[in-house]
């Protein structure tokens, strides 16, 4: 279970973050959402550890989190793959910090690439992929260490509106799969609803939740298509619309 207590983090003497509380218990899913640059991003580099909060603290199964760990990913905007692994070679990386031989972490990985959709690419480099076939390496190299906690960080933003329609249906299908729990930052309130079992609004600076909206329609892959999505988008957009 994670768990957010009070946090609050400034930059250059401008408060960023305040006051922010919320649990997300094994297998949930939360969805970020508020005003550009309210501090989403910021919010998941102190929930991952590679920020230090100034007050309040963050918890993972009930120990402090105080830096990265490999039990906690995280999927940047850029992708962060390394250019000069191939395909393969960067989803296994976690596998071998972790200790793994060779012969067990490929075999690993190839599995997790394959539950992605990737196969037959194991020797190729990032720049020979897509950005959606990136995206799905990423994401495979999230997963593939078992993480109990994957954060995203608007993973989807820099894709065209089919391959970023697909790529939400993987990230689905691969938590239907194990149930990972996962926290989503995202500036589209549709992909929050397609993705987020409860979506959390934030104010504009300094961020502070606002509300926090229950899914009941998450884990349906036609909820684009239902009225329940048009009557949670409208409550969304009417109080994202108010923080600005």
């Amino acid at each position: 279970m994670l768990t957010a207590e009070k946090l609050g983090k400034s930059y250059d003497g401008k408060r960023v973050i305040e006051d922010v509380s919320f649990t997300l218990d094994g297998g949930q899913t939360l969805a970020v959402v508020g005003p550009s640059g309210c501090g989403k991003t910021t919010l998941l580099y102190l929930l991952s550890g590679l920020a230090a909060p100034d007050t309040g603290r963050v918890l993972m199964d009930g120990r402090p989190v105080t830096k990265p760990s490999p039990d906690i990913s995280i999927i940047l905007q850029d992708y962060g793959l390394l250019p000069w692994r191939t395909v393969v070679d960067n989803v296994a990386l976690g596998l071998k910090i972790q200790g793994m031989g060779r012969r067990e972490r490929l075999k690993r990985a190839r599995e997790q690439l394959a539950e992605v959709g990737i196969v037959g690419r194991d020797n190729d480099y990032p720049a020979n992929l897509s950005g959606g076939e990136q995206q799905r390496v990423a994401i495979a190299r999230a997963f593939v260490t078992r993480p109990g906690l994957t954060l995203l960080d608007e993973p989807f933003s820099s894709l065209d509106a089919l391959t970023r329609e697909r790529l939400q249906l993987a990230l689905l299908d691969a938590w239907q799969l194990r149930r990972t729990p996962y926290v989503l930052v995202t500036h589209s309130l549709e992909e929050a609803v397609m993705l987020g079992q409860r979506i959390m609004v934030m104010s504009a600076r300094p961020a502070r939740p606002v509300a926090v909206f229950d899914n009941p329609g998450f884990g349906d892959a036609r909820i684009r298509d239902t009225e329940a999505c048009f009557a949670l988008l409208k409550e969304l957009r009417h109080t994202v619309e108010a923080q600005w």
